[in-house]
């Protein structure tokens, strides 16, 4: 079950990501300067799935080999063989605390449930987006698809 748990929360937590960055980008909202040394300006690069197509293939070999160093030797769980954390998903690692420890264990449990229940309104959310972009349309707030 520690492992599927983790699974859930490490898909949640992505998820609140990928929502928040589909939301900010759709908004006109891009980081300044340029993606690669051609000039191409982050502007330029579309959102949604379009902007995979867009990026520069080195860029996307970056982007996976830094995802890919983070999962094999930085956020390590129990699950995966670290040292045991307080919970599945406890990618502290004795490194990071933010005052997780200076609550009781009666608000760790219920702030441990908001964040599961956030990151799965997270994957419903980034998955009707994707779906919607498909379809393609206009959606309240996000605007169109």
């Amino acid at each position: 079950f520690d492992r599927l748990r983790y699974v859930e929360i490490k898909h949640g937590r992505i998820s609140q990501l990928a929502f928040l960055g589909n939301i900010i980008t759709r908004a006109g909202v891009h980081l300044p300067g340029n993606i690669d040394s051609a000039g191409t300006s982050f502007d330029s690069i579309p959102d949604g799935w379009a902007a995979v197509g867009a990026i520069p293939q080195a860029g996307l070999l970056q982007i996976v080999a830094f995802v890919g160093a983070l999962e094999l030797a930085v956020m390590k769980d129990s699950a995966n063989g670290a040292e045991p954390g307080d919970f599945p998903g406890d990618f502290r690692n004795g490194a990071l605390d933010y005052g997780w420890d200076t609550f009781d264990e009666e608000t760790k449990l219920v702030k441990r449930g908001v964040e599961l229940n956030n990151g799965r309104a997270a994957m419903l959310g980034i998955l009707g987006l994707m779906l919607h972009e498909q379809l393609g349309g206009v959606l309240p707030i996000v605007g169109q698809m």
